[in-house]
């Protein structure tokens, strides 16, 4: 199991655009169709089971939103920062 990160730690390694919501991390990444998000979501699912780590993802018109703990820790941990890291590198 992954140790959970202090507020502190997780307000210093928060990736850009993320924010933390209770015992999450997430964002809301935007797209200008349906379908791109779609694609953004799937190459999401990708990195998530690599990592053997899974979000929940929320696709709508234009929106993925990604949220994301580590759930036998009960919280944030390095994985999640990793994987909000990579999720972000992809929608760039």
């Amino acid at each position: 199991m992954s140790d959970l990160l202090s507020d502190d730690e997780i307000d210093r390694q928060l990736p850009d655009s993320w924010a933390r919501d209770g015992e999450e991390i997430t964002r809301a990444f935007e797209f200008d169709s349906y379908l791109p998000g779609v694609g953004f979501a799937s190459a999401v699912g990708g990195l998530a089971e690599e990592a053997w780590h899974h979000p929940e993802i929320t696709i709508t018109w234009g929106e993925v939103e990604v949220r994301l703990t580590t759930h036998d820790a009960g919280g944030v941990t390095e994985k999640d920062i990793e994987l909000a890291e990579r999720c972000n590198e992809i929608y760039e």
